[in-house]
């Protein structure tokens, strides 16, 4: 079966955005050692993509080329009039039973990019196999958080952590 990987950077404080969807404090980073901090390693693991409709409207309206042209890419949305182009298929009904039928399919694993609703919306529905959070060392005032909304409680088993002379800790965790 396969995995799907929620693999995010976070603010030290928990936000993965600002509160209109930017990821720009990210370039404000130090990275001293240029590293790309596993990401080449997790686009050679996946083969999709899983996001909600606010973050793929924020990718697109970054100004450049889609991203992840290489991957199977699905947007959970709830609006019905969007129509499929040849990046991504918008899911509109049926959430859970598409993504559980999903993982079911032969493939690679499933990078889920977020954000909080669907990380939130499928955190609930045990759907998460893995969590990588790169905590990056910055404090936001206000944002959206990787988890939103959250009804009751989850444990999460630590699997391993790493730092980078940047500041930056990434932390794994299972379900």
């Amino acid at each position: 079966m396969r995995k799907i990987i929620l693999y995010i950077a976070s603010s030290f404080n928990g936000y993965i955005a600002k509160p209109d969807g930017s990821v720009d404090w990210l370039e404000r980073i130090p990275n001293p050692d240029d590293n790309d901090y596993g990401f080449n390693a997790l686009k050679e693991s996946i083969d999709t993509t899983i996001q909600g409709n606010k973050s793929y409207k924020q990718i697109i309206n970054w100004g450049i080329e889609f991203p992840y042209k290489d991957t199977t890419n699905y947007v959970i949305t709830h609006n019905k009039n969007l129509t499929n182009n040849n990046s991504v298929k918008f899911i509109s009904e049926n959430h859970i039973e598409f993504i559980r039928n999903l993982k079911l399919q032969n493939g690679k694993d499933i990078w889920l990019i977020g954000g909080g609703q669907v990380n939130t919306f499928l955190l609930h529905a045990n759907l998460i196999d893995e969590i990588h959070q790169f905590i990056m060392p910055i404090v936001l005032n206000d944002g959206i958080r990787i988890f939103e909304s959250l009804s009751d409680e989850k444990s999460f088993k630590i699997v391993s952590t790493e730092t980078y002379l940047s500041g930056v800790i990434r932390v794994t965790y299972t379900l």
